[in-house]
């Protein structure tokens, strides 16, 4: 059977596989994530003083500067820890049950993340089409000053929600019920729609989250496929250096990127012309990593 592995991340939550204690995890999960946000935006200003918050604060929302990047990622912690409250709590698991063996998840992790990053490295001689060229946004000191703490933070953004929909759900959902196509789709839609987002993308907000889906779909096949996070989670945070640390969007997250493109996140014509090129990567990514585990 092709999700035969996937049994190893299953098996821990089939003791409470009822679709009542997943939303009774979920709740407490978001509960516990938004208590202690709480907390995180209050202890903030005293972390940063008056006069230093009052420099850092303008640039969170839109993640236009270094302090807001790594504020807006490190958030993600805080939904690990709930997470792993309401793990421990409802469905006593531990949490490296959704991550499956460390080893063997470690192991999938550096050779998915070999297989992705010279990928990466072909496309980077590509030519891309007449006006999207993205220009240099941070100096070169700059951007490796920063780059070490940026990875970590992003590595937590990436690990959060890789643990929250491809650990918890998919092996809660997979625990409840035979049939892939639920545990695969669903999942995977509901991660589309945490990227639906209006107000930033405009008219492309539905296009944005059916990609994001799309992805979604990707990294739950090779969970399932693979029995740990370890593939998809290095397939995510590619994808994630690439569209934060290295190239993003004018002037949304933008503020640790090295590169921006000439266009911003509201450009649906821009959107459209690089959406092919975007699931085109996805497949290439997907593809790369089976052919570099197989066997």
């Amino acid at each position: 059977m092709q999700y035969a592995a996937h049994e190893t991340l299953v098996a821990p939550a089939r003791a409470t596989g009822s679709l009542r204690r997943l939303a009774a995890g979920s709740l407490m999960t978001v509960a516990v994530f938004l208590a202690l946000s709480v907390g995180y935006s209050h202890a903030l200003p005293l972390l940063f003083g008056p006069e230093g918050w009052a420099g850092v604060a303008p640039g969170i929302a839109a993640a236009t500067t270094p302090a807001g990047v790594l504020i807006n990622l490190l958030t993600f912690a805080l939904l690990i820890a709930a997470l792993a409250v309401s793990l421990r709590t409802v469905h006593r698991r531990g949490f490296l049950t959704l991550v499956g063996p460390l080893p063997r998840a470690l192991g999938q992790f550096r050779r998915a993340l070999v297989a992705v990053a010279l990928l990466y490295a072909v496309l980077l001689v590509l030519p891309l089409p007449e006006g999207f060229a993205p220009v240099r946004n941070l100096a070169a000191g700059t951007w490796l000053a920063f780059l070490p703490l940026a990875l970590g933070a992003l590595f937590i953004q990436v690990l959060a929600e890789e643990v929250l929909f491809r650990g918890y759900f998919q092996s809660q959902l997979a625990a409840r019920f035979a049939s892939p196509l639920v545990w695969l789709a669903l999942p995977s839609a509901a991660f589309g729609l945490l990227h639906l987002d209006f107000g930033t993308h405009d008219e492309m907000a539905w296009l944005v989250a059916g990609w994001a889906t799309l992805f979604g779909l990707a990294a739950a096949d090779l969970t399932a496929r693979f029995g740990t996070l370890g593939p998809a989670t290095a397939l995510h945070f590619l994808n994630n250096f690439a569209a934060i640390l290295f190239a993003a969007p004018k002037g949304q997250f933008d503020g640790l990127a090295l590169y921006v493109y000439p266009f911003e996140l509201s450009d649906s014509a821009a959107l459209m012309a690089m959406m092919p090129a975007d699931l085109l990567i996805l497949l290439c990514g997907w593809l790369a990593i089976r052919l570099a585990l197989r066997g």
